[in-house]
């Protein structure tokens, strides 16, 4: 169980006074590395803190410095933030039977800035980033070179790049919509419980054929690449979700079903940099 991201959720529940709060400024440019970026401790965001503290492990010359943005305070709602992600906008909670304080409750991090280039329409911006997988991507261009975490081979990047984005449109967005309905809908509905929980197990069973070999004879140790396969950033996009499954909702017994995936996020959560990207320095201290 993760304990630090499960605080994270119980101590970020906002009330309408709460959204009303004066937003607070962020970091300026001046005080930021090459790389500086914008999380919360979220699966989403602890995707790009691995990748991060991982290609920190491997590039000596890599810099980068991190924001923790507080969304109690509408911080991400900022306009300064706007101009970054977009994506930060309230939802239009009046056109839904949400009320405001559950629609609007999250912004959307992660989001990055490349301080090194200049923005395609403002040359007197940094570059910035949004979603996470596009996050992932330019990193693995911009920084990881050698292809540590990614393929030289078409195919197998084409793996990797498959898994990626079984991980963006399956597990987080089923996975995320079960923890709206278990832990933030102002009703329980059983209806969208089962439907969330059970595509969330269905979408474990596609993890566990592919890690099993079940199709190929070949047993996975990571998710893309021959043979074995080797530690990408298809893992770090998914490795995230998997690991919050008791937060979801989901029993060990569940995980249990899933014995590949299981060792899969065994092998995974040991490595340095995935520790490092879950550590206590990025979760918000709060006054």
């Amino acid at each position: 169980m993760d304990q630090s991201f499960r605080a994270f959720l119980d101590g970020n529940r906002v009330s309408d006074d709460q959204q009303t709060k004066e937003q607070t400024t962020m970091m300026p440019q001046s005080e930021q590395k090459d790389l500086h970026l914008f999380t919360m401790s979220t699966p989403n965001g602890r995707k790009i803190q691995i990748a991060l503290e991982e290609l920190k492990l491997i590039y000596n010359e890599i810099s980068f410095s991190y924001e923790l943005i507080d969304i109690t305070s509408n911080q991400q709602k900022s306009e300064e933030f706007l101009k970054l992600n977009p994506n930060g906008m309230y939802r239009l909670h009046f056109l839904t039977m949400i009320p405001r304080k559950y629609a609007s409750r999250h912004g959307r991090v992660p989001a990055l800035i490349d301080n090194k280039c200049k923005a395609l329409n403002n040359p007197s911006a940094p570059f910035a980033v949004m979603e996470s997988a596009a996050i992932l991507l330019y990193l693995a261009k911009k920084v990881d070179k050698n292809h540590v975490f990614g393929f030289e081979d078409d195919l197998e990047r084409s793996e990797a790049l498959q898994w990626l984005f079984f991980g963006m449109a399956g597990i987080g967005p089923m996975q995320g919509q079960l923890n709206h309905f278990t832990r933030y809908a102002p009703e329980k509905l059983p209806y969208a419980m089962k439907r969330y929980h059970e595509e969330t197990l269905r979408l474990y069973g596609v993890l566990e054929i592919q890690l099993s070999g079940k199709y190929t004879g070949v047993k996975k140790k990571y998710l893309a690449g021959k043979g074995e396969g080797k530690y990408s950033w298809a893992d770090m996009a998914i490795w995230p979700w998997v690991n919050i499954y008791t937060i979801s909702g989901i029993s060990e017994d569940e995980l249990n079903q899933f014995p590949c995936l299981k060792e899969w996020h065994k092998i995974v959560s040991e490595r340095p940099g995935v520790k490092e990207g879950c550590s206590s320095k990025y979760n918000l201290k709060k006054n």
